[in-house]
C-alpha cells in the first residue's frame, strides 16, 4: 500500500512537552526552516506573478491535511454567491498531469489529475498545474475574475491577496516544531506573519483548546468553522459499517459516523491519496461480507474509486459550516468581489 504516508505520533504531543523524538530531531528542523525561508526570500526564479485577478490562498502551515478542501469549496461558494468567477488552482497531488490542464470529471481520472482536483469541480472550474504561474494565466485566460488557489502559502510564484491558513482545531500547529521534529512547513511566527487569516476547524471544545494554545500566537483575526455531514437521505443509526478512508485524519471521519449512529465494526485507515486498486477493495468488501456490514467511504476517497467501482460505494460527504465571517467578507469587498 502506497500514499502519502500518516504522521509519527509525536508530532501531536503539546508543545511545552515535546517527546525525545521531536527533541533529537529539532536540529533538522531548524535546517528545514531556514530552507524555507530560503526559498520564500529567492522567489521562484523571478518576481510574483500578479496575473490581473484577485488570488486568495487557503494554505497551511503543518503537513498534511488540515481542512483545506472544505475550506476552498465554501470560500468557493461564498465568491459564486457574490456573482464572481472564480476559478481554483490546485498542482495536483498525486496525479501525473503536469499541466495547466482544466479538471474534466467526465474525462480525467484522479491518476491524472489528483482526488482533491476532481472532487472540487463539482463546485468551479479547476486548474492543474504544477506552475502555479502558467495555471494562473491560463484560468484568467479562460475567464476567471478570481482565483482560489488551494495550497501553495509556501510558493512564491503567485503574488497572492488574500492568505487564509486553515488549522485543524484538535490538532493546531501540533508540538510547533518543523518537519521532520515536528508538523510544520516552517515556524509559526514566520508563517502567520504573511497570513490575513487563520481559519480554525473543529467543535467548540477543540476551538477552546486551540485558543487556549495558541490564541497568544495569532497576529491576524481568526475565523471559525465546523465541519458538518451532508444529508444525503441515508439513516445510518444501527448500520453496520466497514468505513475506509485513505485522508490526513481518517479517526474524523470515523468519529462522524459514529456520531450519527453508525455501529462501526472496523475503521480502516489508509495512507493519505493511497490509491485504490480493485484488489484492496476485494479484500475490503470481502471483510465487510464476513461481518455483516457495508462499505462507506469520504468523499476524497470516492474520487480515486475505479470507473467500475463508482457509485458501488456509499459516501459520506462533509461540508463546512462556518461560523460568522463580516472580517472576511469585508476584505473580499475591498478585493471588488
Amino acid at each position: 500500500m502506497t500514499g502519502r504516508r500518516r504522521a509519527p505520533g509525536f508530532w501531536w504531543t503539546a508543545p511545552d512537552r515535546p517527546a525525545p523524538a521531536a527533541r533529537l530531531l529539532a536540529p533538522l528542523g531548524k535546517l528545514y526552516a531556514a530552507a524555507t525561508a530560503r526559498r520564500l526570500a529567492r522567489g521562484a526564479g523571478g518576481p510574483a506573478l500578479a496575473p490581473g485577478v484577485p488570488v486568495i490562498c487557503v494554505g497551511n502551515l503543518v503537513a498534511g491535511g488540515a481542512g483545506k478542501t472544505p475550506a476552498v469549496i465554501a470560500l468557493a461558494g461564498r465568491l459564486a454567491a457574490r456573482g464572481v468567477a472564480v476559478h481554483i488552482l490546485s498542482r495536483g497531488y498525486g496525479g501525473r498531469l503536469a499541466g495547466p490542464v482544466r479538471v474534466d470529471a467526465g474525462r480525467h481520472s484522479a491518476a491524472e489529475v489528483g482526488d482533491e482536483p476532481l472532487l472540487l469541480s463539482a463546485f468551479a472550474p479547476v486548474w492543474v498545474a504544477r506552475d502555479r504561474r502558467a495555471g494562473a494565466q491560463a484560468a484568467v485566460a479562460a475567464g476567471a475574475r478570481a482565483i482560489l488557489m488551494d495550497d501553495g502559502f509556501q510558493d512564491p510564484a503567485l503574488a497572492k491577496d488574500l492568505s487564509i491558513v486553515v488549522v485543524a482545531a484538535a490538532r493546531g500547529f501540533g508540538n510547533g516544531r518543523c518537519i521532520p521534529a515536528g508538523p510544520l512547513r516552517e515556524p509559526v511566527a514566520a508563517g502567520l506573519a504573511r497570513a490575513d487569516f487563520v481559519l480554525t476547524i473543529g467543535e467548540e471544545a477543540d476551538q477552546d483548546r486551540f485558543g487556549a494554545l495558541w490564541g497568544h500566537a495569532l497576529p491576524c483575526p481568526r475565523l471559525t468553522a465546523r465541519l458538518a455531514p451532508v444529508p444525503t437521505g441515508l439513516d445510518w443509526r444501527g448500520a453496520r459499517v466497514l468505513a475506509f478512508a485513505g485522508i490526513a485524519d481518517p479517526e474524523r471521519f470515523f468519529a462522524t459516523l459514529r456520531a450519527l449512529g453508525a455501529e462501526v465494526v472496523r475503521g480502516v485507515a489508509l495512507d493519505d491519496h493511497q490509491p485504490l486498486p480493485p484488489a484492496l477493495l476485494a479484500r475490503l468488501r470481502e471483510e465487510a461480507r464476513r461481518a455483516g456490514a457495508g462499505l462507506v467511504t469520504t468523499e476524497k476517497d470516492a474520487a480515486r474509486l475505479p470507473p467500475a467501482e463508482r457509485g458501488t460505494i456509499p459516501v459520506l460527504p462533509v461540508r463546512l459550516e462556518p461560523g460568522a465571517w463580516p472580517a472576511l467578507d469585508a476584505r473580499l469587498a475591498a478585493l471588488g468581489l
